[in-house]
């Protein structure tokens, strides 16, 4: 819980507070045992290099996944770049004729920017749209992938804005039926959703630390072995990660990563039904204090912690969020909070650029409190009136 003199924080999707357990299994590898985990000539380095590989499974447990399909990066964007390009290069050094590759418009920025980057190297950049409710519609995508062969299929399980989950299994069903690789951004849903790569047959599937309650700069790629995905690296180095990510691994980020991991597998379920708990609180006492307030995204498929939703009236985002300078919450993705336009995403899913820019993106976690939401609600509430009644003013003169 926020103190009374502290924000309170509802951006859990931009980035989760580390929680205190993975900073007390991350502080000896900062004090005690620095080594490389590399240097495997000596004692320290072994046991690093024993600890990171303790954290891969940990990490590999979260998702059903072998622990040696698991390639440590500095986090989720480097995950998605090195699954989408290393994908697609590896396919064309091999011949491989297949060019198109299927995404979403609501992907991360990540995510759209490899594949149309690819364009450039004679790929053939798929982009489908998404229904109002940001959910794909699998004829769409059955269609797209018979009208050519195509090499990989690319859609996140969570999308990061409006909370709603994909069915992955289906998609993923649907690109073997047609002989593509299946790619899956699973940041946001990782630790809030079951996810498991035999289920859903993923072939790639990309993590995050930081979105976990887990440290920042490290993330994760899971590559399928069996049947063996085969993926040209982003960078030439020491041929670390089997020879897909080199560089010295940080061992004490990848501890953290482990536990964090493993605290979410043990708890998540647990968590998603507390924090769901806390998003009906907060949603029914902004009900009931803004008349008219609009919820964005599929009702039920959706993640617990997320709320995206339109303010009614002549009033932004941006002026709610200067009222309420007590609650931190954004309009959209952290990565692109610094764009004047509105999202993209929020435009993908048919919402007038208006609507969209009067937005804010709720995200409750694990240590949101009863008495957070309750003070965020009346304070959203408070700076909407504020907002309505100055924006009218401003209309008037």
């Amino acid at each position: 819980m926020a103190a009374p003199n502290r924000p309170v924080y509802l951006d859990n999707h931009a980035t989760t507070p580390l929680d205190p357990r993975v900073l007390a299994a991350m502080r000896p590898w900062w004090e005690e045992n620095f080594a490389n985990p590399a240097s495997v000539e000596h004692a320290l380095g072994r046991a690093a290099e024993a600890a990171v590989e303790e954290a891969r499974a940990q990490v590999a447990g979260l998702i059903g996944a072998e622990a040696r399909e698991i390639v440590f990066t500095s986090g989720a964007t480097e995950a998605n770049n090195l699954a989408i390009k290393g994908a697609a290069r590896f396919a064309a050094a091999q011949g491989d004729g297949r060019k198109r590759i299927i995404t979403l418009a609501t992907e991360h920025k990540c995510v759209l920017e490899s594949v149309r980057a690819l364009a450039a190297e004679g790929f053939e950049p798929v982009v489908l749209p998404v229904g109002p409710d940001g959910l794909l519609d699998l004829d769409r995508l059955r269609a797209a992938l018979a009208e050519a062969p195509t090499l990989l299929v690319s859609v996140m399980a969570v999308n990061n804005e409006i909370g709603v989950i994909q069915d992955l299994a289906a998609i993923g069903a649907l690109a073997k039926e047609a002989g593509a690789l299946f790619h899956t951004d699973a940041a946001q849903g990782a630790g809030r959703i079951p996810l498991d790569v035999e289920a859903i047959r993923a072939d790639l599937l990309s993590l995050s630390g930081h979105k976990i309650y887990g440290p920042k700069g490290i993330g994760a790629l899971y590559v399928r072995r069996r049947p063996r995905v085969r993926l040209a690296p982003l960078f030439s180095g020491g041929g670390q990660e089997r020879g897909l990510r080199s560089g010295t691994l940080p061992t004490p980020l990848a501890v953290g990563f482990g536990e964090a991991a493993r605290i979410a597998a043990a708890e998540g379920a647990l968590d998603a039904g507390r924090i769901a708990g806390q998003r009906d609180r907060f949603l029914a006492a902004l009900r009931a204090a803004v008349p008219g307030l609009a919820l964005n995204g599929h009702p039920e498929r959706r993640v617990a912690g997320n709320l995206n939703l339109t303010f009614p009236g002549p009033v932004s985002a941006q002026a709610i969020m200067a009222a309420a300078p007590a609650v931190c919450v954004s309009t959209g993705s952290a990565c692109s909070s610094a764009e004047v336009e509105p999202s993209y995403v929020l435009r993908a899913i048919g919402l007038p650029e208006e609507r969209a820019r009067a937005t804010l993106r709720i995200g409750i976690g694990r240590f949101t409190s009863p008495a957070d939401v309750d003070r965020a609600a009346a304070a959203l509430a408070a700076a909407w009136r504020q907002a309505l009644s100055e924006a009218s003013r401003d209309a008037a003169e």
